[in-house]
């Protein structure tokens, strides 16, 4: 094996290992409540990890064989590849950018708009069939039951650190006024606030606060939250890419120099 081509195989089984903290990140994205209930959320990172570990075993296969085809159609799947990862990248960035969470005064957590989000994700989740499929996977978790075998008292569970899906699908918008009695029951106010979302709410724990604006927001809210953390390791799973591929690119043309040398000597011995 010459040189270059153990430049090659030694990149791509760095970059090989590098795929496992994407794979991992895909899963833990797909084992949230959220992406649970939102199918097309759920595997996009998971299967650009797994291409990922194929795309760099075909390049080290390639290098470490010898074998100058595989490195060829390696080359054109690795820059299809970070391709894939780029407009990922750009999409997450752009839809998650807008951030429509706000603090209420005696919360430890936020409280969440739906209108601060991009509108994007607004009109996916507010898509009335698409909204009754999520409304179903949710109420059927544990999301919400969770939390009154967590907290007893209203201190712990207004100072505690739940999630946005938890925060505005399990209780009552903060503004409505509602008095608390456990987590996901809550006393009726004489004058509901003038949101819808006051009316909506119902104690009947297959309903909550589903059918909320606030809901859909706090959802949204899961969301961004997920993806802004797994675009962290999505970014520097691109430069490493990147710097791979260049590499990659100048060893497979040093290869080859290497190889029409090598016959050139034979042909003249």
């Amino acid at each position: 094996m010459g040189v270059s081509n153990r430049i090659t195989a030694t990149l791509n089984f760095i970059a090989l290992l590098c795929a496992i903290p994407i794979m991992s990140s895909g899963i833990w994205l797909a084992s949230k409540p959220d992406n649970e209930c939102i199918r097309s959320f759920r595997w996009p990172v998971f299967i650009l990890g797994a291409l990922m570990l194929l795309v760099c075993l075909a390049g080290f296969i390639g290098a470490y064989f010898n074998k100058q085809g595989l490195l060829a159609l390696y080359l054109f799947c690795m820059a299809a590849l970070i391709i894939l990862l780029l407009v990922l990248l750009i999409f997450a960035f752009t839809v998650t950018r807008p951030d429509g969470s706000y603090a209420v005064p005696g919360r430890a957590y936020r409280e969440y708009r739906l209108e601060g989000f991009s509108k994007w994700l607004r009109d996916y989740v507010t898509d009335s069939s698409t909204w009754q499929k999520i409304r179903t996977c949710l109420a059927e978790s544990d999301t919400c039951p969770r939390l009154t075998q967590q907290y007893m008292s209203a201190d712990q569970f207004l100072f505690a650190h739940i999630s946005p899906l938890q925060a505005r699908c399990c209780e009552p918008p903060t503004m409505c006024g509602y008095n608390y009695v456990n987590p996901t029951l809550w006393i009726n106010p004489v004058n509901p606030g003038a949101d819808p979302d006051c009316l909506i709410w119902n104690n009947d724990q297959n309903l909550l606060c589903y059918n909320c604006n606030s809901c859909r927001a706090g959802l949204l809210g899961n969301l961004r939250k997920e993806w802004r953390r797994v675009n962290v390791i999505l970014i520097v799973a691109v430069v490493i890419l990147i710097c791979v591929y260049l590499i990659a690119c100048s060893a497979f043309k040093n290869a080859q120099t290497e190889e029409l040398f090598r016959r050139n000597k034979q042909g003249r011995a």
